[in-house]
């Protein structure tokens, strides 16, 4: 081992901020969803699927993305950057065991007090479109490793994995439904243990997304094209836009909408996805230290 190694630390990092999903406490988030629930003049079962909508993209795209990873861990053949692997595969099914028992611990709990039938949080309902494609190319990118391991190939995963669904459409996506959840709107229920998995969740992604971009920048030290990184993600940001504007369970009424505008989302996802393309591709700046990128996350 080079213990000096980025990814190393990054490895290290992981190690030392282990977490268990089935440590978060649930009970409160019951709770307040009952009484959410209860205090409103009228609640549809509507209503209920506005909050369902983001919990099953999130679920789902863990899920897909512990499927996923274990091409790239198979071509790696530094034993650091292995090491690291390791760890992400580990924290992605991590992540799929939260909201597997969200649902079922919360989410069907509510549901058999209202007397509703329990939803299916793989339902196709939830999955527009640009959702569908953008983690179908993923894993083709993710795949064909296993056939053609280029440098070229291998930074395509990379900015399809870390930088495109983990840095861009992930991160702004917990961002969003901490802010929502985590107290600021009165007009939504406060669901610390949902606020709480999230964080936890950025947490680690955003040690996956620094480990990412360190690669990228390697490559393009190694010869890759810088344009090749900045196209790939250019033809994937506008499927994260047909995702995070998604309209489709928004309030009709305008004045009913709560949360986050998609405009603050937006620029949230163009501000990360500008920094990070800069320190990528910009020979003479730096990728933040892991301690430094984590807290950033965090924040």
């Amino acid at each position: 081992m080079d213990r000096d190694s980025r990814a190393n630390r990054y490895y290290r990092n992981a190690v030392e901020r282990h977490w268990d999903p089935g440590e978060i406490e649930l009970e409160e988030d019951v709770d307040n969803l009952l009484a959410y629930v209860d205090a409103a003049d009228e609640f549809t079962r509507a209503d209920w699927e506005r909050t369902l909508n983001g919990i099953a993209k999130f679920g789902a795209g863990e899920d897909a993305v512990t499927e996923d990873l274990a091409p790239l861990a198979t071509v790696l053949d530094d034993l650091d950057e292995q090491l690291f692997l390791t760890t992400q595969l580990y924290e992605e099914a991590k992540h799929a065991d939260f909201f597997d028992r969200y649902w079922r611990e919360v989410l069907w709990t509510v549901e058999d007090e209202l007397g509703w039938d329990r939803s299916n949080p793989r339902a196709d309902k939830w999955f527009n479109d640009p959702y569908v494609e953008l983690f179908d190319r993923n894993r083709a990118a993710q795949y064909r490793l296993l056939e053609d391991d280029t440098p070229e190939n291998r930074a395509k995963a990379y900015c399809h994995y870390h930088l495109t669904v983990e840095g861009i459409l992930a991160q702004t996506g917990y961002y969003g439904m901490q802010t929502s959840y985590g107290g600021e709107f009165d007009a939504l229920p406060h669901l610390p243990g949902l606020v709480k998995g999230f964080s936890k969740i950025r947490s680690d992604e955003g040690r996956h997304v620094g480990f990412g971009m360190n690669q990228l920048k390697k490559l393009i030290a190694d010869g890759v094209d810088p344009s090749l990184i900045q196209e790939t993600v250019d033809e994937l940001v506008p499927l994260v836009q047909g995702i995070t504007e998604d309209e489709r369970f928004q309030p009709d009424d305008e004045s009913e909408q709560m949360g986050l505008e998609n405009g603050r989302l937006a620029a949230y996802a163009l501000e990360k996805h500008t920094d990070r393309m800069q320190q990528i591709t910009d020979a003479a700046a730096d990728i933040p230290a892991v301690d430094e990128l984590v807290q950033l996350e965090d924040d």
